[in-house]
């Protein structure tokens, strides 16, 4: 099955020049939705993990599933302010404005190995916060696992030059 076909691009959104690549067609289509949670887990399983945590919001579809079937714990990667604990934060900088995210400081113990899913990758700010988070923690990220990466924008290449393994499912431009 070839995911693309299942991902709508939206020009111009969520401002002119952005084309969005949108994952609620993918969602909403069981067999397409299944066959990427697969082929998650499938790729994940070159590593070794404790724990699956997601960036809000849109990583969180794929995540809880893949935490489910692999009968592992989920961490949430929060926007600032949604996570009613204790928490580590993080400010950073997105493709269009700035913000900060958050974990609770007792999500994840000293040296677990974390695996961190979202829906796509671009300049890689989120990213780098996330994996920011999980060390803060004293976590390890064990890698990345992208549903799309937009690969003219360089997101995934930045987490590779920092050491961090990426996998991504598909790749499209960014503009």
């Amino acid at each position: 099955m070839n995911i693309k076909d299942y991902i709508r691009s939206i020009p111009d959104y969520p401002k002119k020049g952005i084309l969005f690549r949108d994952i609620t067609t993918l969602i909403k289509n069981e067999k397409a939705f299944a066959y990427t949670i697969e082929e998650i887990i499938s790729r994940s399983k070159k590593f070794k993990f404790d724990k699956v945590a997601a960036i809000e919001s849109r990583g969180f579809v794929f995540a809880s599933a893949v935490a489910y079937l692999l009968k592992k714990p989920f961490i949430l990667l929060r926007k600032k302010n949604k996570l009613p604990a204790e928490t580590h934060s993080i400010d950073f900088d997105l493709e269009y404005g700035k913000a900060t995210m958050e974990i609770h400081k007792d999500s994840i113990n000293k040296n677990e190995s974390v695996l961190l899913i979202d829906d796509l990758i671009a300049t890689g700010g989120t990213a780098h916060a996330a994996a920011k988070l999980v060390e803060v923690s004293k976590g390890n990220v064990a890698a990345f696992i992208f549903v799309i990466n937009l690969f003219d924008l360089e997101g995934s290449n930045s987490l590779v030059k920092k050491g961090y393994k990426v996998e991504n499912l598909v790749d499209f431009p960014g503009h």
